[in-house]
Protein backbone atom coordinates (compact mmCIF):
# COMPACT_ATOMS: atom_id res chain seq x y z
CA UNK A 1 0.00 0.00 0.00
CA UNK A 2 0.87 3.45 -0.92
CA UNK A 3 2.79 5.80 2.03
CA UNK A 4 0.80 9.12 2.65
CA UNK A 5 2.65 12.14 1.23
CA UNK A 6 4.07 14.25 4.05
CA UNK A 7 3.94 17.86 3.24
CA UNK A 8 5.20 20.61 5.97
CA UNK A 9 5.11 24.19 5.82
CA UNK A 10 8.64 24.58 3.93
CA UNK A 11 7.61 22.36 1.23
CA UNK A 12 3.97 23.73 0.30
CA UNK A 13 5.98 27.50 0.57
CA UNK A 14 8.52 25.56 -2.14
CA UNK A 15 5.06 24.42 -4.50
CA UNK A 16 3.48 27.87 -4.05
CA UNK A 17 6.48 29.74 -5.47
CA UNK A 18 6.93 27.32 -8.13
CA UNK A 19 3.75 28.51 -9.35
CA UNK A 20 3.48 31.85 -8.42
CA UNK A 21 3.93 34.33 -11.81
CA UNK A 22 3.79 30.87 -13.91
CA UNK A 23 2.00 32.23 -16.78
CA UNK A 24 1.85 28.85 -19.21
CA UNK A 25 4.20 26.14 -18.09
CA UNK A 26 4.40 23.20 -15.55
CA UNK A 27 4.94 22.24 -11.92
CA UNK A 28 5.71 18.31 -11.27
CA UNK A 29 6.06 17.45 -7.53
CA UNK A 30 8.66 14.46 -7.54
CA UNK A 31 7.54 11.91 -4.27
CA UNK A 32 9.97 9.34 -3.15
CA UNK A 33 9.13 7.24 -0.34
CA UNK A 34 5.63 9.09 0.46
CA UNK A 35 8.08 12.35 0.77
CA UNK A 36 8.81 15.31 -1.76
CA UNK A 37 12.08 14.91 -3.18
CA UNK A 38 12.06 17.27 -6.23
CA UNK A 39 10.09 19.90 -7.85
CA UNK A 40 10.57 20.90 -11.12
CA UNK A 41 9.19 23.95 -13.28
CA UNK A 42 9.10 24.10 -16.99
CA UNK A 43 7.89 28.03 -17.91
CA UNK A 44 6.95 28.71 -21.90
CA UNK A 45 6.60 31.71 -23.49
CA UNK A 46 3.86 32.47 -25.63
CA UNK A 47 3.71 35.55 -28.00
CA UNK A 48 0.81 36.48 -30.20
CA UNK A 49 1.01 36.23 -34.21
CA UNK A 50 1.54 40.18 -34.22
CA UNK A 51 4.91 39.58 -32.11
CA UNK A 52 5.78 36.80 -34.44
CA UNK A 53 5.84 39.76 -37.49
CA UNK A 54 7.68 42.03 -35.95
CA UNK A 55 10.19 39.77 -34.84
CA UNK A 56 10.29 38.04 -38.42
CA UNK A 57 10.22 41.33 -40.00
CA UNK A 58 13.02 42.61 -37.87
CA UNK A 59 15.17 39.77 -39.03
CA UNK A 60 14.64 40.46 -42.45
CA UNK A 61 15.70 43.92 -42.46
CA UNK A 62 18.98 42.41 -40.27
CA UNK A 63 19.88 40.44 -42.84
CA UNK A 64 19.43 42.79 -45.67
CA UNK A 65 21.64 45.26 -43.57
CA UNK A 66 24.30 43.08 -43.24
CA UNK A 67 24.38 42.14 -47.20
CA UNK A 68 24.55 46.27 -47.85
CA UNK A 69 27.49 46.57 -45.58
CA UNK A 70 29.14 43.77 -47.26
CA UNK A 71 28.59 44.87 -50.74
CA UNK A 72 26.24 42.46 -51.58
CA UNK A 73 23.01 44.57 -51.56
Amino acid sequence: MAKPVELNEVWIDRIIQSINGLEYGTVQIIIHDGRVAQIERTERKRFDNETKRSAAGAEAKLHIERKASDGRG
